[in-house]
């Protein structure tokens, strides 16, 4: 399998994604700048917290304009998932805008609690080697207050008072707006799948 490199952007999901991934038999590589990327077989971009700081810190460590020039596949990880599109109403903040969309703030409703905390199902949307071994309706751990549209590249959706985006792909660009590494079987077989594809 090629080298694995997870982005430090100060997510606190770190290093349980790392512990993640050695479960499954990867020991994969810490990096925090630009150079770190170089090599890299597949990137994860994992984060947690808010979409002005996660910009704000890949802005800091010289790491937005590589990421939107990587050649490889990417797999963005609930915020990293978010950072991936145009743009977020969290803070009205440019993200990476390698995926079409701008990421919006769940709707609150009666018996819709936002942030959207805990086990919810994924639905499937279409085909994707990303949810291979994954049954339609199985479920996932969430922890986020927004979400990405559902697009032509929504794989599996999610219903929090509307449907979301759980699980995208485009082409090598990959992301899961839930939490894999505490998602039980279904998370693992998913970073499995990220990690065994053919882009």
């Amino acid at each position: 399998m090629s080298s694995v490199v997870v982005v430090d952007a100060g997510g606190a999901n770190l290093g349980s994604v790392c512990y993640a991934l050695e479960r499954l038999g990867v020991q994969p590589r810490v990096v925090t700048d630009a150079a770190g990327l170089e090599g890299a077989g597949r990137v994860i971009l994992p984060g947690v917290g808010a979409a002005p700081e996660g910009m704000r810190r890949l802005h800091a460590q010289g790491l937005v304009e590589p990421l939107r020039a990587l050649q490889g596949p990417l797999l963005g990880i609930c915020l990293g998932m978010q950072l991936l599109y145009e743009r977020s109403e969290e803070g009205e903040v440019e993200c990476l805008g390698l995926l079409q969309g701008v990421v919006h703030r769940l709707p609150a409703a009666p018996g819709i609690r936002v942030p959207h905390m805990g086990w919810n199902a994924l639905r499937t949307m279409r085909p994707s080697a990303l949810l291979d071994g994954v049954a339609d309706g199985a479920s996932a751990y969430f922890v986020h207050s927004y979400a990405a549209p559902v697009t032509a590249d929504t794989v599996a959706a999610s219903d929090h008072g509307s449907l979301f985006t759980a699980v995208v792909q485009h082409g090598r660009l990959c992301g899961a707006q839930f939490h894999p590494e505490r998602s039980a079987a279904t998370g693992a077989r998913i970073l499995r799948n990220f990690l065994e594809m053919d882009f």
